[in-house]
This record gives structure tokens, C-alpha cells and sequence, in this order.
């Protein structure tokens, strides 16, 4: 017996395909992407489900009449941490599979669970480990144990995830029913048996390097990992009460409440103690953190800083100057400020892009601003880039200046930024072996729909759903060994 099922792109293109009861949903797919000369993707009935490719057409419960939806998947790319030694790659495929490559005891070699890397849905790093949520609610973890690479002595909790949270060195899953599961390094926070009664209603979870903290539905937080990083919050705990939101330092977490105040922990040294501008932190809109700062954008415009003065806990010399900020970014050691006019305001470590004086005047309809770890990248009005702070992590882009026009968009990574021109190509500088020269695979670099990094290197996503990789071979910059299988993913890690 066999049926009639109509299967459509999101472009509109479809095609209407005979196939028996019998056949797997998988070998639909294929002839759907056969027939519609696309890559790979994933079979979507009409409510959303994503059909299971190991299902029969029977199990699967289709009819004839049937429309479908082939989704090719987007780009994405989520690396392992900035500041980590450890890098490796992950990509998810149009059809939920997974190829890796990198540092392989980092994450670079998933052979022990590709079997297992099916209808994957997200992925987590943390430093040194991957984290796979499953189509079924399932978790797949591999790298290095003390990462989080070995989740197996909590895997029969692990059901019903809907999201990861990762430090440095451990994993926090959220499940349907609000509880949490937590491995990796106790150290990280992978250990949160102290606090495990206390974890119902989850419904979200911020990390610093070495703790967590995660808000329930009635607006507490509940915190553990490094006490000395914000996992013991108990001195403010009474304060903790209707949380909308959670930004972390390195080092020490701020919370903004509902009354639009802020509650600090963690490090004093490196943000945990916001009490000298307390009185000051009223309406406060959003927060961003620098590796040991926090700076806070009030509901008139204004900015409060606190934290660690060397990475711009201070910023009294330029008070004055901040005001109707619409934005703020940080690298590891400084802050830049968008003003409402265009205009841009900095301070923190000098070196690491808190001196703009040398091309304040340049930073006039200032769009949008990306950082390295020590350096900014401007984007303006009519799409040129304007480069400041440490030269060899980007702060000096003088030698392709001239090819920065049309710039849509700029992805950095430790020490290097990628700009995407409107024609699809890519201009690359800073660190020359992390990825600072593309050089070698500059004309291949063509139709570029998005760029994403490891600390060490960059991949390129190509219209045609093909990747380019660059940078540090050994921590994912070389794809080569897995090239062939690169198509229609989309990356993470």
C-alpha cells in the first residue's frame, strides 16, 4: 500500500511524492531532497513534530494528503569557552546529526557517541566538553570527564531536558518539570546535591566561570558551585526576591529585580559588591559585564559602574560623557558605551580598548560595536569599521582598512574579528594563527551568510550550506579530515 504526501520548502518550491507504508520516513526525506535538489534536512509535519527518520511511514502516522515541510536548518555555532585552551568544533547536520573536529580529547572526536548523536536539537560547551539535547528531551555528553564530557553517573535523570547551562567545567540541565541536573567538575558546579531541594520551578540558569545560578518561577535564585564565584549567595538571599534577570562576571553575579534595583554576590574584587553605588542603582534597564565589571544603563540614559577598576569597575573619568547611552559592550578588561547620537564613550584598561582618543573622531554613527578580548570594532553608518585597543587582538585593522566597506556584520573571537561585506566575502585581521589571516581560503570564502568562532579559529557558513574553517588547525580552524560531510549544517562549538 502506499500514499500521497506533498512536501514544501519555506521558499514555497514542493513536490508531491508516492511512497510505501512500509518505507522508512528517512528514505522520504531523501527523495523529498532529491526532488527538490536541496540538502539536508529535517521532515516537519504540519503541527511542528519533526518526524523520526528510524519510523516507518505507519509509525509515523501519515496519511495520504499529507503536507510536509524539508527544513533546512540554520547556521549556528556555539564555541567552546573564550579563554579556554581546549578548542573543538561541532556541527549539526540538516539531519540532526553531528560531526566534530578540533582538539579530539576536548570534544574533537565524537566516535564514541555518534551512534547516539541523532535528531540532535542544541548543543552546549562548556571549556572542554560537549552537551547534546536530543529531539526526545535525551542528553549525549562527550570530551574531556573533568569538563563535563561524562554525564553517565546522572544519565538516567537526564529526560525531559529543555535546556543546558555550562561553566568552565561542569553542566546544569533544566527539565520539563523545572527541575535540574547537574555533572562535570563539583569545583565548576557540577555538584549541586547542597541545594537540591531548593531546585523546583527552574526557569533559568546563569553561569560565571566556576558557579551557577539558577531563578525560580516565584523570582528567588538559588546558587552553588565556587563559593568564592558566586555560588554561595546566602548573604543576600533575603534580598533575592522578584529577579527578572542575572548577568555574570568572571567572578560574581548581579541580579536586576523587579523594581528595576540590583543585588550583587560573589567576588567583592571582581563585582560581587556593589554597595559604594547602591543608592544609585535605580531603574536600571540592562547590565553588562567585563571579565571583573559590572556597568548598568539606568532608565535616563545614565551608567553606574562598580567591580574591579582594572577592567573597568570605575568609570568617574568619563561620567560626565555618559549620557543617553543606548548600548554598552565589554571585552575581558573595558567597556565602550553607544550614545542615542552615534557617538562612542570608553573606559577601563587602556590597552584592552578602554582608550578610544585615537580615533574619537571616526566614532561618529556608530551602529553597532563587537570585541575581542582586548580590542572593539566599530561598525558605522555608511558600513565602515573603525579598530581600537590591543593591536594584535584586532585593535589595529590598518593593513585592510581599505576593504572594509559594506561591512554587515563583524564576528570576533580571542584575538581576531571576521567582517562579512554585502557581497558575501570576508576581511579578517588580528592574530594571524588564530584566524587573524584567511588568506589560504580567501576565495573560497564566497555567498558567506554567517560566521561563528572558537577562541582560536573561525568557521564560515556558505550559502550552499558548505563550511570554511581558519585559524589554529589543532583547535578547529582545519576541517578537512571532515569536509566531505560538511553540508547543510549548521555549527555549534
Amino acid at each position: 500500500m502506499s500514499i500521497y504526501v506533498d512536501v514544501h520548502l519555506l521558499s514555497g518550491k514542493s513536490a508531491s511524492l508516492e511512497v510505501e507504508a512500509d518505507a522508512s520516513v528517512e528514505s522520504l526525506k531523501n527523495r523529498a531532497q532529491s526532488a527538490l535538489g536541496t540538502g539536508r534536512g529535517r521532515l516537519l509535519k504540519s503541527s511542528g513534530e519533526v518526524l523520526d527518520g528510524a519510523k516507518t511511514i505507519t509509525e509515523a502516522k501519515l496519511m495520504s494528503g499529507d503536507v510536509l515541510t524539508l527544513s533546512e536548518n540554520q547556521v549556528q555555532l556555539n564555541a567552546t569557552w573564550i579563554g579556554s585552551p581546549f578548542c573543538a568544533v561541532a556541527a549539526i547536520l540538516g539531519d540532526g546529526s553531528v560531526v566534530t573536529w578540533g582538539q579530539a580529547g576536548y570534544g574533537g572526536d565524537s566516535c564514541a557517541v555518534r551512534e547516539q548523536l541523532k535528531n540532535v536539537q542544541q548543543i552546549q560547551a562548556s571549556g572542554g566538553a560537549f552537551a547534546a539535547i536530543l529531539g526526545n528531551g535525551s542528553v549525549v555528553t562527550w570530551g574531556d570527564s573533568g569538563y563535563g564530557g561524562d554525564s553517565s553517573a546522572v544519565q538516567d535523570q537526564l529526560r525531559d531536558v529543555q535546556q543546558i547551562q555550562a561553566s568552565y567545567g561542569a553542566f546544569a540541565a533544566i527539565r520539563g518539570d523545572g527541575s535540574v541536573v547537574t555533572w562535570g567538575s563539583a569545583a565548576d558546579g557540577g555538584d549541586s546535591s547542597a541545594v537540591q531541594d531548593q531546585l523546583r520551578d527552574v526557569r533559568q540558569i546563569q553561569a560565571s566561570v566556576h558557579a551557577f545560578a539558577a531563578i525560580l518561577d516565584d523570582g528567588s535564585v538559588v546558587t552553588w558551585g565556587n563559593v568564592d564565584h558566586g555560588g554561595d549567595s546566602r548573604v543576600v538571599k533575603d534580598q533575592l526576591r522578584d529577579v527578572q534577570q542575572i548577568q555574570a562576571s568572571g567572578c560574581a553575579f548581579a541580579a536586576i529585580l523587579g523594581d528595576r534595583s540590583v543585588v550583587t554576590w560573589g567576588s567583592a574584587d571582581w563585582g560581587g559588591d556593589s554597595s559604594t553605588v547602591q543608592d544609585q542603582l535605580r531603574d536600571v534597564q540592562q547590565i553588562q559585564a567585563s571579565h571583573g565589571a559590572f556597568a548598568a544603563i539606568l532608565g535616563d540614559g545614565s551608567v553606574v559602574t562598580w567591580g574591579n577598576v582594572d577592567t573597568g569597575g570605575d568609570s568617574c573619568m568619563v561620567q560626565d560623557q555618559l549620557r543617553d547611552v543606548r548600548q554598552i559592550q565589554a571585552s575581558g578588561r573595558a567597556f565602550a558605551a553607544i550614545l542615542v547620537d552615534g557617538s562612542v564613550v570608553t573606559w577601563g584598561g587602556a590597552k584592552h580598548g578602554g582608550d578610544s582618543s585615537a580615533v574619537k573622531d571616526q566614532l561618529r554613527h556608530v551602529n553597532q560595536i563587537q570585541s575581542s578580548r582586548a580590542a572593539f570594532a566599530a561598525i558605522l553608518g555608511d558600513g565602515s569599521v573603525v579598530t581600537w585597543g590591543k593591536a594584535g587582538h584586532g585593535g589595529d585593522s590598518s593593513a585592510v582598512q581599505h576593504q572594509l566597506r559594506d561591512v554587515q556584520q563583524i564576528q570576533a573571537s580571542f584575538a581576531i574579528f571576521a567582517a562579512i561585506l554585502g557581497d558575501g566575502s570576508v576581511v579578517t585581521w588580528g592574530d594571524a594563527g588564530t584566524g587573524g589571516d584567511s588568506s589560504k581560503v580567501q576565495d573560497q570564502l564566497r555567498d558567506v551568510q554567517q560566521i561563528r568562532a572558537s577562541p582560536a579559529a573561525f568557521a564560515a557558513i556558505l550559502g550552499d550550506g558548505s563550511v570554511v574553517t581558519w585559524g589554529s588547525a589543532a583547535d578547529g580552524g582545519d576541517s578537512s579530515a571532515v569536509q566531505d560531510q560538511l553540508r547543510g549544517s549548521y555549527l555549534v562549538g
